[in-house]
C-alpha cells in the first residue's frame, strides 16, 4: 500500500485559503490556583482568545510582549489552517495558563490544539509573553499550524491497457529574484539543454512584467534538473524549488485531451481523500490530527497510447495545420485525439475547431435523402459537371460529368451536383434532424473534456439548401464532431456517447432517433466503395475501410481538406486546413490506419 506525500515537496496537496470568520468566542476560566489569574491576567488572555476568535490578528498581537513576530505567526497560522470556524477557550491545567483551540474544518473533521501562556508586566500593562507555543505547545520559532487534504497522489492516469498517460512527478522550479537580471543570461545557459526557447532576452522580458516580483523562469522534470541543480543554485538570484505535479510520462505526449484529466484526477481522487493537521517547524513537523487517504488504484481513460502516437507521427507529417481525432463506436471512447504544432497555435481545434465539413457532409445528405424514401441506392441520377438549382450554380470537382450513375456511384465520385438536387426535395428540417442523429450538432457533456460538434441549421428550399447538401454555407463541423457522426454510423446509426474517463458518464443535450438499418447499410457500403473505387483509392489496401473524402472551399483562401472514416472498430476524422484538396488528408489518414494495423 502506497503512503499518501506530505506538502509540496513532500506531496501533501496543501490548501492556503485564509478564512476570517471565526466561531462564536467560547471562554472557559477555570477556577484559580495558587494566585495564578488575577483579574488582570484572566482579562488579557481573555481578550487574546476573542481576537484570536475573531480573526483580529492585530489585537491578539497587541496582547503579546512582542506584537511584531505575535502578528506574523499567528497569521501563519490563520492561513495555514482552513476552517469554517475555531473556538479558543482559555483555563489552567496544574497551575499552567492554557489556550485551547478547536477547529471544525467542516465534514466532521475536528482538530484540538493546546497552547501555554505566561505572562509580563509591561510598562503598557499585563501582557503574555510572546511564543507560537502560546498557539500550540508543538509549535517552535518559525512555525506554523497547516491543514492538508490527503489525496494518494500516486495514483496514475492510465490508457484502456493500464499503460500510464500521466503520473505525479517531482519538478524543480527554477525562479529568479527581483533585480538578479543580470545573472539572465547564466540561467538560460545552463537550462539550454532542457529549454532551448529559454534566453536572456525572455528572461529579462519576463522579469520586466514581473514588476519587480520573483520572476519563475523554467519548471524542470527531476531527470532534466537533476544535472545542472548545483550550477543553477551557484548563480546570484537563483532560488530553485521542488514540488510535485501531474505530467505526463511520456514527455513527448502532446494531445489536447490532456488539459482536463488533471482536473478529472484530482476530483477522482478526492473521493477517498484524508486530510491532516500538522505542526509545520522550520527542521520537522508534528501530525496532530487527521485521518489517511484511501488507495485509488488509477484513474482509467479511453485513450490508447499505441492509436495516440500512430495519430501524432501522421498529423506531424503535414505543414499546414492538421488533426486526426478516432473513437470507438462499440464504446464511445475516444482513442486518440492529435493535432500537430501549426494547429496547437490555433488552440484545441481538433476537438472544438468549427469548419465547413464539405463533401463529407454528404453522408448526411444522402441519409436524409434515403431516409424520405426520395431516392434509393441504385436509383439512377443525373451528374452533370455543372448544376443551377435553386438559384445556385454548383460545379462538380475540375467539373467532371458521368451522366446518368447509380446513387451509390455519385456518392462514391463525390458528386456535387447530385446531392445539391437531391436536397432540395427534403423539408427544412431533415439534414438538420439527420446530422443529429449521428450526433452533430449535438452538444457533450464529457466529464474531462470540452467538445463541440458542430452546427447544422434549418435551411429553407433555395441556395441555403443547396449549399448545405455539400457542406459549404451556415454548415460547421469540428474533426470531433465528424468523428462522432461516422462514429454512430458504425454503431448500427444509433447515435453514440463520446467519452474519455472509464468511470463517469457523458450527457448530450438531445436523444434523437436512431437511423434505420437499412439507410447505415446502404451509406456504409457506399464508403466502402469510396475506397474501392471513388475518391480515396490511395487507401483501398486498408482491409474493410469506409470513408468519405471533403474539400471544403473557404473564401480567399486555400480549401480545406478532410476524409472521415470506419475500419473495423475504429472510426476517425480527419482534417488538413489549406490541404487544397483532400488528398493530405486522406495520406494522413493512411499513415495512421496503417500504423495502428501492424
Amino acid at each position: 500500500m502506497r503512503a499518501p506525500r506530505l506538502n509540496s515537496s513532500l506531496h501533501i496537496r496543501l490548501r492556503s485559503r485564509l478564512v476570517l470568520a471565526a466561531g462564536l468566542a467560547l471562554v472557559m476560566i477555570s477556577a484559580t490556583s495558587c494566585g495564578l489569574f488575577t483579574d488582570e491576567r484572566r482579562d488579557t488572555l481573555e481578550a487574546f482568545a476573542d481576537a484570536v476568535n475573531a480573526g483580529d490578528v492585530e489585537t491578539a498581537a497587541a496582547m503579546t510582549t512582542d506584537p511584531d513576530s505575535a502578528a506574523e505567526a499567528i497569521q501563519a497560522s490563520l492561513d495555514g489552517m482552513v476552517t469554517a470556524g475555531r473556538t479558543m477557550s482559555i483555563g489552567i491545567e496544574e497551575d499552567v495558563a492554557q489556550t485551547v483551540t478547536v477547529w471544525d474544518l467542516g465534514e466532521g473533521r475536528i482538530a484540538e490544539t493546546v497552547g501555554e501562556a505566561d505572562f509580563a508586566e509591561t510598562a503598557e500593562g499585563m501582557r503574555l509573553v510572546w511564543s507560537p507555543q502560546l498557539i500550540d505547545t508543538r509549535l517552535e520559532p518559525g512555525g506554523r499550524l497547516v491543514y492538508s487534504d490527503l489525496l494518494d497522489y500516486d495514483t496514475p492516469v492510465v490508457d484502456r491497457n493500464d499503460v500510464p498517460v500521466m503520473t505525479w512527478q517531482t519538478v524543480t522550479v527554477v525562479t529568479l529574484a527581483a533585480g538578479a537580471e543580470a545573472s539572465a543570461d547564466s540561467v538560460a545557459s545552463a537550462v539550454s539543454d532542457a529549454a532551448p526557447t529559454i534566453t536572456g532576452s525572455s528572461i529579462r522580458e519576463g522579469m520586466a512584467e514581473a514588476e519587480g516580483q520573483s520572476y519563475a523562469v523554467v519548471t524542470l522534470r527531476e531527470d532534466a534538473a537533476a544535472p545542472i541543480r548545483d550550477q543553477l543554485a551557484a548563480i546570484e538570484g537563483v532560488q530553485l524549488s521542488e514540488q510535485g505535479r501531474l505530467l505526463t510520462e511520456d514527455r513527448a505526449l502532446t494531445t489536447p485531451v490532456l488539459r482536463g484529466l488533471p482536473d478529472a484526477w484530482e476530483e477522482t481522487l478526492r473521493a477517498e481523500q484524508g486530510w491532516s493537521v500538522i505542526a509545520s517547524n522550520p527542521d520537522s513537523f508534528e501530525r496532530i490530527a487527521g485521518e489517511d487517504a484511501g488507495v485509488v488504484a488509477n484513474v482509467p481513460t479511453s485513450l490508447d497510447l499505441e492509436y495516440q502516437q500512430a495519430a501524432q507521427a501522421a498529423v506531424d507529417g503535414e505543414g499546414q495545420p492538421a488533426a486526426i481525432v478516432a473513437i470507438e463506436p462499440s464504446t464511445g471512447g475516444i482513442l486518440a485525439v492529435a493535432q500537430n504544432s501549426a494547429a496547437d497555435s490555433q488552440g484545441p481545434i481538433s476537438l472544438t475547431g468549427l469548419y465547413a465539413p464539405g463533401s463529407t457532409f454528404k453522408i448526411v445528405t444522402t441519409s436524409a435523402a434515403l431516409n424520405a424514401g426520395i431516392t434509393s441506392p441504385d436509383e439512377l441520377l443525373p451528374c452533370p459537371g455543372e448544376a443551377t438549382v435553386e438559384g445556385r450554380t454548383i460545379p462538380n470537382d475540375e467539373g467532371f460529368d458521368l451522366g446518368q450513375v447509380p446513387l451509390h456511384t455519385a456518392f462514391a465520385r463525390s458528386c456535387n451536383t447530385t446531392q445539391a438536387m437531391l436536397a432540395v426535395q427534403l423539408e427544412p428540417e431533415a439534414l438538420t434532424q439527420t446530422a443529429e442523429s449521428l450526433g452533430l450538432g449535438v452538444d457533450f457533456d464529457i466529464p474531462g473534456l470540452t467538445t463541440v460538434t458542430g452546427s447544422v441549421p434549418t435551411t429553407e428550399s433555395g441556395p441555403a439548401r443547396v449549399e448545405a447538401a455539400i457542406g459549404q454555407g451556415q454548415v460547421l463541423a469540428s474533426p470531433f464532431g465528424m468523428a462522432v457522426a461516422v462514429a454512430s454510423l458504425a454503431n448500427d446509426g444509433t447515435m453514440i456517447m463520446p467519452g474519455l474517463l472509464e468511470d463517469e458518464e457523458t450527457t448530450g443535450d438531445a436523444e434523437p432517433a436512431a437511423l434505420p438499418v437499412s439507410v447505415v447499410d446502404a451509406i456504409r457500403e457506399m464508403m466502402r466503395e469510396t475506397v474501392s473505387s471513388g475518391t480515396a483509392t490511395a487507401l483501398a489496401d486498408i482491409a474493410g475501410l469506409g470513408g468519405k473524402t471533403g474539400t471544403a472551399e473557404v473564401g480567399g483562401a486555400a480549401s480545406n481538406g478532410w476524409f472521415v472514416g470506419i475500419a473495423g472498430d475504429i472510426a476517425f476524422a480527419t482534417f488538413v486546413e489549406g490541404g487544397d484538396s483532400s488528398a493530405p488528408a486522406v495520406a494522413a489518414s493512411g499513415r495512421f490506419l496503417r500504423a495502428v494495423a501492424q
